[in-house]
Parts: C-alpha cells; structure tokens; sequence
C-alpha cells in the first residue's frame, strides 16, 4: 500500500512540475513605481538598479532588486541616497553599474541641471557589493558642465573586449562618448585631444545604451517625450563604440491595449544560454501621472542578419531562466 501511495506522488509531481516551470514573471516585475531599470548579471543573479519614478524633490534615493531566475525578485532598499552625496539634493536618476577590480560602481544623475552655473550633473559612488552600501567616490560630480549641448544625466557605462570602459550619456537631444580613467576619477582624451566627442545619432533625446554582438557595436537610445505615448527605443549599429551611428528603427514602443510609453531601458544577455532580455519602463493603461512607471522585461531577438527585431511588451514578461 505504501508502494502504491509513494508512486502515485511521484506521478502527482511530476504532472505538476511543468506547470511550475512555466509560470512566468509577469509585467512589472515587481512592485512600486520604478523607472529607467538597468539590468546586469552578477555571478548567479539578475540585479535591475531603477530610477524611484517619484516627484523630482522625492528622487532622493535608489533601490536595488536582485532575482535568481527572473521571476522571484528582492528588494534592497536604498542602496545610496543623498545622506552619502552630499552634492545630490534631488532628481537622481538612471543609474549604471558596472563591477572592476572587486569593486561596484554605480553612476548617476543628480539635480536636474539646467545650466553650467548649478551644482550637480553625473557622479559616480563605490561599494564592496552590488547591494551597497554604496560611498561617493569624489565627494563632487564627475560631469558637472554641458559639453556639446548634452544634460549630464542619462549615464551609461559601457566595457569594450579590450578593458576599455566608455562612459555615454546626456539628455537635451545630444549624446557624448568619454574615455574613463582606470580608477573611475575622470577622463582620458581620444588622440584628437577631444574629451567628450559627440556621437548623437538621428532622433536621439536620451536614455542610451550600448552592447557587442559577432563584433559589432549596437548602440540604442530613447525617443519621444518622456511623459508622452510617443516614448520609444530605436537603435543603430557600428564598427566602433565612436560610431557612425546610423538610425536602423524603432524596436521597443507603446501597445495602446497593454501600456503606453514603453522606453529608457537597458539588455541583459546571459552569455552561457545567448538569451537576450530588454529590461524598459512603461505607464500602464489608465495612469495619467507622469511619475506613474513601472519596470518590465521581455525577450529580445535578432534576425538572420544581426537585426533586433521588434519587441512585444507583454503582461506576461518571461519565463523563469535560472542562471548556473
């Protein structure tokens, strides 16, 4: 008789299993109103470091979420907050984190300057882990002037194959690349002599992002207005993070039946599987406040020819994709 009992759970759990396996993370993946996720894998977890998707003068703080498998996601509560920039008093946005020497980096935008007569721009703040607690690395900002017309907000720090880490960013419709330093305190100027050389492509406002797939540089950015349906991503590709970008099109962009305004995202590739995720914010049907975004991933494919190809937004998001 206990034969029998033990063999009918063995056949119990095994029908069940599948059905597990296929829940998927929904979109938002996690609660709260979060806005311009970027998304990067740490040994074995996904971590995704968002903007607080709040009124400017609430923007004090960031939060950090980290998950095994995509699907079951943990809050790290204010990974840094203005207590250790002391420089920062509000809007801080976009963060960009990137791990060197044992060490994490977390870049970021604070105070929304308007001129070069203000204080604030991008700074970059250091930690022993991901989660924090993270510490200004300079006790000022690393960009604090308007160089070629670009806002220094919008972060990105990109890593080539050859060591060499770029940072890209700005808002206001201009886009700058800069060689960083080895120890992240400043810049080193391209042969030219230029520190910040321009690379805005057709129709850029803000929010870029770069990857290399097959030796190629994909260089993405956001379009539209921020707190509009028109909010999208398109893209360009190049033989070199300087370009020439060349517009190809939009990839990522609104569903009127799921979520308006989809856009400043981010792209997590694990390597080991070659499973490419877009990590992006959207305003869901019905919110009209502006600060109203939520953080949300769905696959991302390539065509035969290299070409991403465009991407559904879904309430479902993703399968569960442990990492090994």
């Amino acid at each position: 008789m206990k034969q029998l009992i033990l063999s009918a759970a063995i056949v119990l759990m095994a029908a069940a299993a599948p059905a597990q396996q296929k829940k998927k993370a929904g979109n938002p993946v996690f609660p709260g109103w979060y806005a311009d996720p970027e998304g990067i894998i740490y040994g074995n977890r996904y971590w995704i470091f968002p903007t607080f998707s709040a009124p400017y003068n609430q923007q004090v703080f960031f939060d950090a979420f980290s998950s095994p498998d995509l699907v079951r996601w943990t809050k790290h509560a204010r990974i840094l907050d203005t207590a250790s920039i002391k420089w920062a008093k509000r809007a801080m946005w976009a963060p960009s984190v990137i791990k060197k020497d044992k060490k994490y980096y977390l870049f970021f935008g604070a105070n929304d300057i308007q001129s070069d007569a203000e204080t604030g721009g991008i700074g970059v703040a250091v930690a022993n882990k991901p989660e924090g607690p993270y510490k200004d690395l300079l006790g000022k900002p690393l960009i604090d002037k308007f160089h070629n017309k670009a806002q220094p907000i919008d972060q990105f720090v990109f890593r080539d194959a050859d060591g060499q880490h770029y940072l890209i960013y700005g808002g206001w419709r201009h886009c700058n690349i800069a060689r960083l330093n080895a120890d992240f305190t400043g810049f080193v100027p391209f042969e030219d002599g230029v520190t910040f050389r321009e690379i805005t492509p057709e129709k850029y406002v803000e929010g870029p992002f770069m990857f290399r797939k097959n030796g190629k540089y994909y260089f993405m950015w956001s379009e539209g207005g921020w707190t509009g349906p028109d909010y999208s991503v398109a893209y360009a590709i190049a033989d070199s993070p300087l370009g020439p970008f060349k517009r190809i099109g939009k990839i990522l962009q609104q569903n009127p039946a799921i979520a308006r305004g989809a856009g400043h995202h981010s792209v997590i590739h694990d390597a080991k599987t070659d499973n490419w995720y877009i990590v992006y914010h959207r305003r869901p049907l019905g919110e009209k406040d502006a600060n109203s975004r939520e953080t949300c991933i769905d696959r991302m494919y390539f065509d035969e020819n290299g070409l991403i190809k465009p991407v559904e937004i879904t309430t479902e998001g993703v399968d569960p994709a442990p990492l090994k």
